[in-house]
């Protein structure tokens, strides 16, 4: 079994900060491609930033230049360090990762349940 586990998620005001962690445990022989997702109500979800095994990033244009998305390749985790935070931010943010499993030849895309971020004064 392999899980997903987000956190960092809350409330801040308009300007403000914060940062998610998203962390991968299980049968994991090697965590490829991880990214940041969201979800405002009533929208699809949208990529907001992905980053590859060798630290390749790719950001949706409504976020650059304020979130930074990094990871930690021995702890298997990923973070988005957000700044500048609009209301238009808030979403639940999901993590994803593909990842492959002991035993397995290829990865397979997993998704965390995600965690809330609200923008408003």
């Amino acid at each position: 079994q392999v899980q997903l586990v987000e956190s960092g998620g809350g409330l801040v005001q308009p300007g403000g900060s914060l940062r998610l962690s998203c962390s991968a445990s299980g049968n994991i022989f090697r965590v490829n491609a991880m990214g940041w997702y969201r979800q405002a109500l009533g929208q699809q979800r949208e990529l907001v930033a992905t980053i590859t095994y060798y630290g390749r990033t790719n950001y949706a244009d409504s976020v650059k230049g304020r979130y930074t998305i990094s990871r930690d390749g021995a702890k298997n985790t990923v973070y988005l360090q957000m700044n500048s935070l609009k209301p238009e931010d808030t979403a639940v943010y999901y993590c994803n990762a593909d990842i492959q499993r002991l035993g397995v030849p290829s990865g397979v895309d997993y998704w965390g349940k995600g965690t809330l971020v609200t923008v408003s004064s």
